[in-house]
């Protein structure tokens, strides 16, 4: 254990924790997806969970706290939301594939540094930095600009999801949004590197060139820093879970777990 944690123990809180078992058991790893800022673990079960499940992998979703079902917490940090997904990451029975979405990616990069995964894959991955803020402001001025003074970040639809989502669908997932705490936003724009991952697990990044809030650039820089390319999805907006062609990414994740038998 680290000295700071020792010393600053992160405050404990109830979370979120939803699941789906396979029908028969296969020895496959446990997945843990991760939702980004302002999404719960709803986001998940909404599609993924299930069809996960349906190949053979046990599937968990969580909620950060503050999010989606878990305590509310106004005042979190970047080091509250790691904690969050190692507690919950070591509850699980076998060790885990860590899965995060969005500001969910920085956050499994960061608690790859403290659980020794089975193997990491970062959707849409926000890294943070300024690269992250001036993509932001661009796409969505008035949504950020809040932000970046500690209020509300507001993503709109067409951030969000491809034009091929249903309306009803796209109003039904923007009004489950929630927001971060202001101080996880600041950290998140300062963009501090995570520190090496445990045992060094294969990482493998899935996005969309097509997404309106991680530029193409980014999700290079990001497959790059884990020595591999993006797996790219055109025609896709950033919440790949919930978009209408959301199986085609998740498949490609699982397939690309059950190639490799070190990862499943």
């Amino acid at each position: 254990m680290r000295g700071r944690e020792w010393a600053r123990p992160v405050r404990p809180a109830r979370r979120e924790v939803l699941g789906v078992d396979p029908e028969l058991e296969e020895g496959r790893p446990p997945l843990l997806f991760v939702p980004g800022f302002g999404h719960g673990a709803w986001a998940f079960a909404e599609h993924w969970l299930e069809h996960a499940a349906s190949r053979g992998f046990p599937a968990y979703a969580m909620s950060l706290r503050g999010h989606g079902g878990s305590e509310p917490a106004s005042g979190a940090t970047l080091r509250a939301y790691t904690h969050d997904v190692v507690q919950v990451a070591a509850g699980l029975p076998r060790q885990a594939v860590l899965v995060g979405h969005g500001a969910g990616a920085l956050v499994v990069s960061h608690a790859l540094a403290r659980y020794p995964a089975r193997a990491a894959v970062l959707v849409a991955p926000v890294l943070g930095g300024a690269a992250t803020a001036v993509a932001a402001l661009r796409a969505n001025p008035l949504g950020t600009l809040p932000a970046l003074f500690g209020g509300a970040l507001r993503l709109h639809r067409r951030q969000l999801f491809s034009r091929e989502l249903p309306e009803a669908d796209a109003r039904r997932h923007l009004a489950r949004l929630g927001r971060a705490g202001r101080r996880a936003q600041w950290q998140l724009l300062a963009g501090r590197a995570a520190e090496p991952a445990v045992g060094r697990p294969p990482v493998l990044v899935l996005g969309s060139p097509d997404d309106r809030v991680v530029p193409p650039a980014v999700l290079t820089r990001a497959a790059r820093r884990y020595g591999a390319a993006p797996l790219l999805f055109p025609g896709m907006g950033h919440d790949l879970m919930l978009d209408t062609r959301w199986r085609e990414p998740l498949d490609a994740l699982l397939d690309w777990l059950v190639k490799d038998p070190a990862r499943s």
